[in-house]
């Protein structure tokens, strides 16, 4: 795949809060947009790793790996994952996913979760290549005014 590259993104720049804010229109329906400063706290939260990923020096795609230490391990979560509409189908979000589950396993995790709607078809077909697989399992939400 040419010109493509996975980083992890160290430094809030406006060219990064910008092509966040970009992905995250693309990825839900009530959309943050992101300043410099609001990313900078994101990036420097011990348990965010943002990756970006570039595709001829473009930000086409990004995830987030939140990993955190709990009674029985360090626990290893993969979010926000989104390929901009004009790069996907390149094996972007394959990418990604890959250096997430790779930095999670240097952590010291021994699993990697992730939710996912059923009716991303693509991504979960997507998850599945990548070696994960189904639970039955039921996710809780409470909103908090």
């Amino acid at each position: 795949m040419s010109g493509v590259r996975i980083e992890v993104a160290r430094r809030a720049t406006s060219e990064l809060a910008r092509a966040v804010s970009a992905l995250n229109r693309q990825l839900s329906s009530s959309p943050r947009e992101w300043s410099v400063d609001g990313l900078g706290e994101l990036l420097s939260a011990e348990s965010n790793t943002l990756f970006v990923a570039y595709l001829d020096d473009a930000i086409v795609g990004m995830l987030t790996l939140v990993t955190y230490p709990i009674p029985t391990g360090i626990r290893a979560r993969i979010e926000d994952v989104v390929v901009d509409e004009s790069a996907r189908g390149r094996g972007i979000a394959f990418d990604l996913t890959t250096a997430a589950v790779d930095l999670a396993r240097e952590k010291g995790a021994r699993t990697v979760d992730l939710t996912s709607r059923p009716e991303r078809a693509a991504a979960n077909r997507l998850y599945l290549r990548a070696g994960f697989t189904a639970r039955d399992s039921v996710t809780y939400r409470r909103t908090l005014e």
